[in-house]
């Protein structure tokens, strides 16, 4: 059951005047104290029913939530706790809060780029512990990709810093092709992360087109004035990487019609998990083979993609894609026919 905003004011109001035990509260005082506080954490002048409190009044009482508050009526009137010291914020933990606090902590340790959760990491060790001690030792259930060994994540905080501030940065990189690292001052707008690496989407200074730079291939980052920043005024990223499987794209492209051959064996993967969001299955045979249809950018993560499949997928359309994967095939197979030492 999911507990909305609203519920958890009228909720906490309910508990913080039964917990006062020096006057009585009747049903009407609750109402006015319930619509006080909306108002005043929320702005809701409309006020409140008394079928509404009376039914969160049921609810506490049970134990949907967890609280099984011991809420009683004296003289057909007054509502008060049995239980002097009770207090919903006193309710043990249920085994489902006990779920989702461990997937949180799996999260947070999951997000070790970010310097907020260096932070934490003494407290999310010591609640990892403490969830640990308050339901016996047990298997770890979830586990998350991720990559240790993985250059560039030390920068990640600086450039979110940055993309919110909007902070020129200049940035010395070095691409794989180039021999040494080079200056140059960007305006950051996105970080984007792909496979486990990690991207910084943002403009030159000395230039009109977006680029994207990879985190582990940055060698040092220095803030610049803020007054100097250029904001991002293109359409949102969101729609930006639409048609695009992985971060490889400049404005100028356009994603295409690619239709794909995919073997009996390997189409129920494709279909349970597309390649994409774009992807329909336009066609499948009595053998069990499906052809589908992308609506993406011709790019090197695409190919990738495609190659990973190996014999199991064919590339029928357009073209010159069907063309480049043949000669990557050939190529890598050439080195196969060579003699190993």
């Amino acid at each position: 059951m999911s507990i909305n905003k609203l519920a958890l004011i009228r909720y906490k109001t309910i508990d913080n005047c039964l917990c006062q035990r020096h006057r009585k509260w009747t049903l009407d005082d609750l109402i006015e104290k319930v619509s006080e506080n909306l108002y005043e954490l929320e702005g809701i002048h409309n006020g409140i029913s008394r079928r509404t409190i009376q039914g969160d009044i049921q609810l506490m009482r049970s134990n949907k939530l967890g609280y099984n508050a011991p809420i009683i009526v004296t003289d057909r009137k007054f509502y008060s706790y049995a239980d002097s010291k009770y207090s919903i914020s006193n309710s043990p933990i249920t085994s489902l809060d006990m779920e989702k606090m461990k997937e949180a902590v799996d999260l947070l340790k999951h997000l070790n780029g970010f310097s907020y959760f260096d932070e934490m990491s003494d407290m999310i060790v010591r609640l990892e512990n403490n969830l640990i001690k308050s339901e016996g030792a047990q298997k770890p259930v979830v586990q998350m990709e991720s990559n240790k060994l993985l250059k560039g994540l030390n920068w990640i905080t600086i450039i979110h810093h940055a993309i919110r501030e909007e902070i020129p940065l200049l940035i010395t990189y070095k691409s794989f092709k180039s021999l040494g690292g080079t200056q140059a001052v960007y305006y950051p707008y996105l970080l984007k992360e792909y496979r486990n690496r990690w991207f910084l989407i943002c403009k030159p200074k000395k230039g009109t087109l977006l680029l994207t730079l990879a985190l582990d291939r940055i060698e040092d980052i220095d803030e610049m004035a803020k007054a100097g920043f250029i904001p991002y005024e293109g359409i949102d990223f969101e729609r930006y990487f639409a048609d695009t499987i992985g971060v490889t794209k400049t404005q100028k492209d356009r994603g295409q019609k690619v239709i794909l051959k995919i073997d009996a064996y390997n189409a129920p993967y494709v279909e349970t998990k597309p390649i994409h969001s774009s992807q329909q299955i336009i066609d499948k045979d009595d053998n069990g083979c499906i052809l589908i249809r992308l609506d993406v950018v011709l790019n090197f993560e695409l190919e990738r993609e495609i190659l990973g499949f190996g014999e199991n997928m064919e590339v029928i359309a357009p073209r010159h894609l069907r063309e480049r994967i043949k000669r990557r095939i050939e190529k890598n197979l050439k080195q196969y026919s060579k003699e190993t030492v």
